[in-house]
């Protein structure tokens, strides 16, 4: 399973979410999506973590929690559909 995390501070960083999530057990991977264009962050994250249990803990914990100012938004992640986010 993969979290999303969103509403994050455009400060925020890998090593900041690996911290906070590890908490909660192990982290596998964390992904901080940048745009092409700017580089700069996209304001949302996903993080794989070694046990489903630790997630749930983590997505129960953490949804709602403010973190550097803002209030998170954190939940499974939903699979990428087929043909969204592209151009026509």
């Amino acid at each position: 399973m993969t979290i999303y995390v969103g509403n994050l501070s455009y400060q925020a960083t890998v090593d900041d979410l690996r911290s906070v999530f590890a908490e909660y057990g192990s982290v596998t991977r964390v992904v901080l999506p940048t745009d092409r264009e700017t580089g700069r962050m996209r304001g949302f994250a996903f993080v794989e973590m070694a046990e489903d249990a630790h997630e749930d803990a983590a997505i129960t914990e953490l949804d709602g929690a403010e973190w550097m100012g803002r209030q998170l938004r954190v939940n499974k992640a939903k699979p990428k559909e087929e043909g969204r986010g592209g151009r026509f």
